[in-house]
């Protein structure tokens, strides 16, 4: 028997969606005419199916190093620990800041900048972003389980901001019984571990947010299909 490719073992969808990400990763990038977005390194940010912020991190080695990381499930805390799904990634920002790819050391001149400087470098610009989508949330909130630490605000390079499902797949991963079969699973993964492990507060409170979207779109749902809730008197419900 012919022994498959590590390329092509992935099923067929996964393979799309890495070929879209792929190109996505290969688009000029507006803050550095003549490099590729994927190349830079700055903010990203996730959203859903229905732009709904969900992620946002900084990258100082590469945004097609550090997306890909998250989104296809390699050595990825948020992914380990059932923060992030990658199934509910449906959209990609990133804001490249190209003079940290070059920034020399604070303690030593004349050296590249540590990862750590950069990381320093990139702090300001990724609590704006948080604080930007975290307003955008119907929610007020990603997330993340890490508190981003406050810094100033500062003004955002121009962003790419693109979808990563193709075509052929949208419909079918959109679907709302779908997604909320998927978070379901993510919050029985992610409370199971909460139950069994001594964990930070931060992913108490995603466990808390998980289960707010999935709420507000298993209501969605129901509108949809147009069921109504019951209210007090339909279910037998008093207050005495």
């Amino acid at each position: 028997m012919a022994k498959i490719a590590k390329k092509d073992q992935p099923p067929r969808a996964v393979q799309l969606i890495r070929a879209e990400l792929t190109k996505v990763m290969a688009l000029d990038d507006p803050n550095e005419p003549g490099c590729r977005i994927g190349d830079a390194v700055g903010v990203y940010a996730y959203f859903d199916y229905d732009l709904e912020p969900i992620y946002v991190g900084q990258t100082s080695s590469s945004f097609r190093d550090r997306v890909s990381r998250h989104l296809t499930g390699q050595r990825s805390d948020a992914v380990a620990k059932f923060i992030l799904d990658p199934f509910e990634v449906a959209f990609v920002s990133m804001w490249s800041v190209p003079y940290v790819a070059t920034a020399q050391s604070f303690r030593n001149p004349g050296q590249k900048a540590t990862s750590a400087e950069k990381k320093r470098l990139l702090d300001p610009y990724e609590y704006t972003v948080y604080r930007a989508i975290e307003k955008q949330s119907r929610f007020r909130a990603v997330l993340n389980e890490g508190v981003i630490q406050a810094t100033e605000i500062v003004d955002l390079p121009a962003a790419i901001h693109e979808r990563i499902i193709p075509a052929e797949l949208w419909e079918d991963r959109k679907h709302s019984d779908v997604r909320i079969a998927r978070r379901a699973a993510t919050i029985s993964r992610l409370s199971q571990m909460i139950s069994e492990r001594e964990v930070s507060g931060g992913m108490r409170r995603t466990l808390l947010l998980q289960a707010k979207r999935l709420t507000w779109l298993a209501e969605q749902r129901i509108h949809e299909v147009g069921v109504e809730l019951p209210d007090a008197e339909d279910a037998g419900i008093r207050d005495d």
